[in-house]
């Protein structure tokens, strides 16, 4: 699996324009985890460049579209908007360059220059970042030219997913680049998500493509409950992925509750996650894999008592753990990919409780 590889999940459900949080906190942040949070914004303020882009700091590249969208999505997270909160200039010019690298492809793809070769993985944040704005952009200039930007992506998803063959319901992913021929797990949740948050704020996305991305992730679960890196590949179950995958399911509507096979899919999901995954355990994905899990605990933690109280000390552990590994510069330094991804991510999963960002909403 690519350092790179985040599979952010997110929905857009409103246009409500949140605000900064309040002097009261939420009873999950004290006034520690507030600080560690308005540290790692500011330091992703600072660092944000003149065109409105944010470029990864570490040594797998640079990443723009990736680095823009998330650190954005951070801002966004703590109430900000591109018309108001505390960092809506911020969010605001990251939002005009992404739209200027979406209207200067010819293709539909969201991927300027420092994209390396997995420029699916900068489409998809993207996509993702501007369904966001869209949902919460009331400039009608702005608004149409965000809605071409994203149906021209919609289309290019669409045309690139994998087909795995009609004995298996002709599931299909997607691979690194368009043309790749191929599929993969992350990249493959990462363009889901992307199609989720576009249908949610009304655009065309046909649900075939869904179903077909759905099944594609279900096909690749292995008998301990684990996702797989991918359909052809298989090997080993992944923790990282399979956490992302959880957050991807609860985003779908799909939950480790009933009878149904989905369910049952779902729980034994859930289980594996539990037994292979700590706080205090690092495989090179730590970040990646505790920004998915966190989101999964937190949708869940509305189905039963037992769930909240998971939540609870999930939130309350990983907390701890950030607080002690955060920077004296308000940074931290994800997975071996730079201080932009590690701050940004650590950033959303401390703001969970804050409930802004409207995949995590119960």
């Amino acid at each position: 699996m690519k350092q790179i590889t985040i599979l952010v999940c997110l929905a857009i459900a409103s246009s409500v324009h949140a605000q900064r949080p309040g002097p009261v906190l939420p009873a999950m942040i004290d006034d520690a985890t507030q600080a560690a949070i308005d540290k790692g914004l500011a330091y992703l303020s600072q660092k944000q460049r003149a065109d409105g882009s944010w470029l990864n700091s570490g040594g797998y590249g640079s990443y723009p579209q990736v680095m823009t969208s998330l650190a954005a999505l951070a801002m966004m997270a703590n109430g900000s908007t591109p018309e108001g909160g505390r960092y809506s200039r911020q969010v605001r010019r990251a939002m005009i360059y992404t739209l200027l690298v979406g209207e200067a492809a010819n293709d539909g793809l969201i991927a300027g220059g420092g994209q390396e070769y997995q420029s699916m993985f900068g489409h998809g944040f993207s996509m993702l970042f501007l369904a966001q704005c869209y949902g919460m952009e009331t400039n009608a200039a702005y608004e149409k030219r965000l809605r071409d930007v994203l149906e021209a992506g919609i289309k290019l998803i669409v045309k690139s997913q994998s087909n795995v063959g009609e004995q298996y319901r002709r599931a299909g992913g997607w691979i690194y680049t368009p043309s790749g021929g191929g599929d993969e797990g992350s990249v493959t949740i990462t363009q889901l998500q992307a199609l989720r948050a576009c249908r949610n704020i009304g655009l065309a996305v046909p649900e075939d493509t869904i179903k077909r991305s759905t099944l594609y992730l279900q096909y690749c679960q292995n008998p301990d409950g684990g996702i797989s890196y991918s359909f052809s590949s298989r090997g080993s179950s992944r923790p990282a992925i399979s956490a992302a995958g959880i957050a991807c399911f609860y985003s779908a509507g799909k939950y480790d509750q009933g009878d149904g096979e989905e369910a049952k899919m779902v729980a034994r999901l859930v289980d594996y996650c539990r037994k292979n995954i700590r706080i205090d355990t690092n495989d090179g994905h730590y970040f990646y894999m505790h920004f998915y899990l966190s989101q999964a605990y937190y949708m869940r933690s509305s189905l039963s008592a037992d769930a909240k109280k998971d939540w609870e000390t999930y939130y309350k552990q990983i907390s701890q753990w950030l607080i002690r590994n955060q920077a004296p510069d308000g940074s931290w330094s994800g997975d071996g990919v730079g201080t932009t991804y590690g701050t940004a991510l650590a950033c959303m999963i401390l703001q969970l409780p804050y409930g802004y960002l409207p995949i995590v909403q119960k």
